[in-house]
């Protein structure tokens, strides 16, 4: 059983930055690409960031590319969410997940993709 604890969230005003950490059990987790997912009050969970098992490749939302650096130690079994430049409009419930595809060949954008997840953790940007 994988699970996956995120870490990092909390309040922070419009311009300023957080990371966000997810440590992850088990022996796999070098394996398997991760991604970040978020859930805004009302709305549909949404696409963050993604990167492939290897840390060579990764993928980001439009609203988050060049703001945002996912990144990945594992030997640490921990996936990162760097976030810069924050905005009110990023409010929202980060959850971290591990795709279904071992040693897949490439990363996943789609939530449906992803077949283990975190708790989550509240990040607030005030303006």
């Amino acid at each position: 059983q994988v699970q996956l604890v995120e870490s990092g969230g909390g309040l922070v005003q419009a311009g300023g930055s957080l990371r966000l950490s997810c440590a992850a059990s088990g022996r796999t987790f070098s394996t398997y690409a991760m991604g970040w997912f978020r859930q805004a009050p009302g709305k549909e969970r949404e696409f963050v960031a993604a990167i492939r098992w290897s840390g060579g490749s990764t993928s980001y939302a439009d609203s988050v590319k060049g703001r945002f650096t996912i990144s990945r130690d594992n030997a640490k079994n921990t996936v990162y969410l760097q976030m810069n430049s924050l905005k009110p409009e990023d409010t929202a419930v980060y959850y971290c997940a591990r795709a279904q595809y071992y040693r897949g060949s490439t990363y996943y954008t789609r939530a449906d993709e992803y077949d283990y997840w975190g708790q989550g953790t509240q990040v607030t940007v005030s303006s």
